[in-house]
């Protein structure tokens, strides 16, 4: 009996708090209702695609720093494996709250799929030659 009054209790507060959120926002439901599916869509490809941060890191630092990279992005590619993880997790738990920045999304790039191209590198200016 405990438990069910509990989670009623937390149940109630967040539909309230993401019902005042939406009126104060001024967005149509059908707006809140998209983007809170995307956040839990991302939340759940964040989850499945996670460890592919390992060969990402891996590729990103050892092209930015050469071989040393080539030891340092997979430690950098599981740190980052954990935190979208965590991220993925927390947007899918909490998809219909509107936070961070009304469901924003936690870690960028959003998707581990992005991020993996080229750095533009800026010409010099004639002045500093």
């Amino acid at each position: 009996m405990r438990i069910k009054l509990t989670l009623s209790a937390v149940l109630l507060v967040l539909t309230l708090a993401s019902t005042s959120h939406a009126v104060e926002g001024g967005l149509p439901p059908e707006a809140i209702a998209e983007r809170m599916a995307a956040k839990l869509v991302r939340g759940v490809a964040n989850i499945g695609t996670s460890v592919v941060e390992v060969p990402k890191q891996t590729y990103l630092t050892g092209r930015e720093r050469g071989a040393v990279g080539y030891l340092i992005g997979p430690l950098k590619g599981v740190g980052m494996t954990f935190y979208r993880l965590f991220a993925g997790v927390t947007e899918t738990v909490f998809f219909a709250v509107p936070q961070p920045g009304y469901y924003d999304s936690m870690i960028a790039p959003e998707y581990v799929w992005q991020g993996w191209e080229e750095k533009r590198v800026e010409p010099r200016k004639a002045a500093e030659e």
